[in-house]
């Protein structure tokens, strides 16, 4: 048995002689922050992205390739780490070493390499948070966590949701979740802003229609 199954069943046996009308009544809280139109919502990721100092670009799948190889060779990528599920067209014009997702890589490994270009699982529009659930085409945990330049594609509207409790629904609870709220940053006491402390410093979010 659980932790949490024991908290539970304790939970259950205080309440078993508690009277039907004294029983706990549940909430029914919002799911989400007003109304929106698709596109409002899309709108008001990329603006939450931005405001968590995520670069955000727009693109259409015929040009994602060419965005992609732009984005890495601003950057002066040349290693990226590509996840197994990674769709093989979108790096096809990129110049730099392709190092795949692999168990053997150390930490010491992952850090030498420039770049990592995964999909998502999901966006969340209200709090411009992107979740990762370590699909074929997000790979390890750990390869978004080491490089210093995560760049994040994002599929418009299907992937996108209003809030966290709509991302929950379409979340499996069992796999490895990695939600990302623009780069690694931390402050200190004197709220002095360091940033790729817990991550890559630098996050670039494509949101690609189509």
């Amino acid at each position: 048995m659980s932790s949490r199954e024991r908290i539970l069943g304790r939970v259950r046996r205080a309440l078993a002689d508690v009277p039907a009308d004294e029983a706990p009544i549940a909430r029914d809280y919002l799911r989400e922050h007003g109304r929106r139109s698709t596109a409002e919502t899309v709108e008001l990721l990329a603006e939450n992205l931005a405001d968590y100092r995520a670069v955000v670009h727009r693109s259409t799948d015929e040009r994602l390739p060419e965005l992609l190889t732009r984005l890495l060779t601003a950057h002066g990528s040349r290693s990226v780490v590509v996840p197994p599920g990674l769709p093989p067209h979108w790096l096809r014009a990129v110049d730099a070493t392709r190092v795949h997702d692999s168990a053997a890589s150390t930490p010491q490994d992952l850090d030498r390499i420039d770049s990592v270009v995964t999909g998502c699982a999901v966006a969340v529009a209200e709090t411009g948070t992107i979740v990762l659930d370590g699909s074929p085409d997000q790979g390890r945990r750990r390869i978004t966590l080491v490089p210093d330049h995560h760049v994040c594609v994002v599929r418009v509207p299907d992937q996108v949701v209003s809030s966290v409790p709509h991302a929950l629904g379409r979340l499996d609870p069992a796999r490895p979740l990695t939600w990302i709220s623009g780069p690694s940053a931390t402050s200190d006491i004197e709220l002095d802003r360091v940033e790729g402390v817990h991550g890559p410093r630098t996050l670039e979010v494509v949101l690609v229609e189509g």
